[in-house]
C-alpha cells in the first residue's frame, strides 16, 4: 500500500480522540521525551518541536522535512539501490540533520514528510501501550473482517515485488522500517473494504471530516495533491485536469503505484496499483481520468 497506510493510522488517530484519548491539539511533547523532541523542529535559527501538535501532523502542516525524497539524504535514492534497515531513532536524527521548511502551522502551508505519521505511530503505541499492528488489528483489520492486511513487522513477511521501470526489486528490511507511514499489506478487495469504512463512518463518527477539510497545497513536486486532516484532496477542475473535471477525488496514494480515493460526486470508490515506483504521479492521474470519464 505504500503511503495508503498513512489512512490507517489517520483511522487510529479519530478513534482515539472520539474514545477521549487524545485531542488534536495535544502537544506531541506530551507523548515524546525530550531526547526525541530537541532540535527536531529548527527554522531561522529557533526551535519550534515545543509548539508541534498532533494536528501540525496529522495535516502535514509542522514544517518538517522528509529524508525520503530531499536531496542531501534522499532515503527513496538509496532505497533503489539496496534494502535498508531504518530504526525510528535513526529517522529522528536523519531527519535533524535537514532544515525544517517553516513555522508549524503557519500561512497555510503543507509539507509532506513521512515522518510526521511515524511519530504519529509512536504517539499511538504510547496511548494504547500496545503495538502499532495489534492496534491496527483491534481497531482496523478485525473490525471489517480484513484477514489478508497487515503491517510488516519482520523482512520475512510476505512483501509484493514492486517495479521500478522494468526491475522488480524487493524491500522487506525498509517497508518494515516504516510502519505507521508505508509499511501496510493488502489486497485491492481488502483495500475497498477500508477505504468505503474510511468515508463511509463504519469506524468513527464521519461528522468529525468537518474539521478535516482544512485543505493546504502542499510542495511543487506533489501538484495538484493537497493535503487534508490524515488524507490527500485531488481537485478535478482545475489546470491539471484543464478545466475539464468536476469535483474532487479524497483519499489517498502511495509512491509505489497504489491509490485508495473516494469521488464523492459519483459516489464512486477507486482502489488498485500500478506498480511502478518510476512515476509516482502515474497513479494519481489514472484516478482522475477514470473519475471524469464517468458520465452516469
Amino acid at each position: 500500500m505504500a503511503s495508503i497506510t498513512k489512512l490507517f493510522t489517520t483511522t487510529c488517530i479519530l478513534i482515539l480522540r472520539e474514545q477521549g484519548k487524545l485531542s488534536l491539539d495535544d502537544k506531541i511533547k506530551k507523548y515524546m521525551d525530550n531526547r526525541t523532541l530537541s532540535r527536531l523542529h529548527i527554522y531561522k535559527g529557533q526551535e519550534y518541536a515545543s509548539k508541534l501538535t498532533i494536528s501540525s501532523l496529522l495535516f502535514q502542516t509542522s514544517g518538517l522535512p522528509d529524508i525520503f525524497e530531499e536531496s542531501k539524504i534522499n532515503i527513496r535514492k538509496r532505497v533503489l539501490r539496496e534494502d535498508l534497515d531504518i530504526t525510528f531513532d535513526e529517522m529522528i536524527v536523519l531527519t535533524k540533520q535537514l532544515k525544517s521548511h517553516f513555522e508549524p502551522d503557519t500561512m497555510k502551508r503543507a509539507y509532506y514528510a513521512d515522518v510526521n505519521f511515524e511519530i504519529l505511530g509512536r504517539i499511538i503505541e504510547t496511548i494504547t501501550n500496545s503495538s502499532l499492528n495489534n492496534v491496527f488489528k483491534t481497531l482496523i483489520f478485525e473490525p471489517l473482517g480484513l484477514v489478508s492486511t497487515y503491517i510488516s513487522r519482520s523482512e520475512h513477511d510476505y512483501i509484493p515485488s514492486i517495479y521500478y521501470k522494468e526491475t522488480a526489486i524487493t524491500r522487506p528490511k525498509y517497508i518494515k522500517s516504516c510502519p505507521a507511514s508505508g509499511g501496510g499489506i493488502s489486497t485491492a478487495r481488502e483495500l475497498m473494504i477500508f477505504i468505503k469504512a474510511f468515508f463511509g463512518g463504519k469506524l468513527y463518527k464521519t461528522d468529525v471530516f468537518h474539521q478535516l477539510k482544512k485543505y493546504n497545497k502542499l510542495q511543487v513536486s506533489m501538484y495538484p495533491i493537497q493535503y487534508g486532516g490524515g488524507y490527500m484532496r485531488i481537485p478535478l477542475n482545475g489546470i491539471s485536469s484543464f478545466f475539464m473535471g468536476k469535483g474532487e477525488l479524497i483519499g489517498h496514494t502511495g509512491s509505489t503505484g497504489s491509490f485508495a480515493f473516494y469521488y464523492p460526486d459519483k459516489d464512486l470508490y477507486l482502489v488498485g496499483d500500478v506498480n511502478q515506483l518510476a512515476s509516482p504521479a502515474m497513479p494519481v492521474r489514472m484516478a482522475m481520468q477514470v473519475a471524469m470519464s464517468i458520465k452516469t
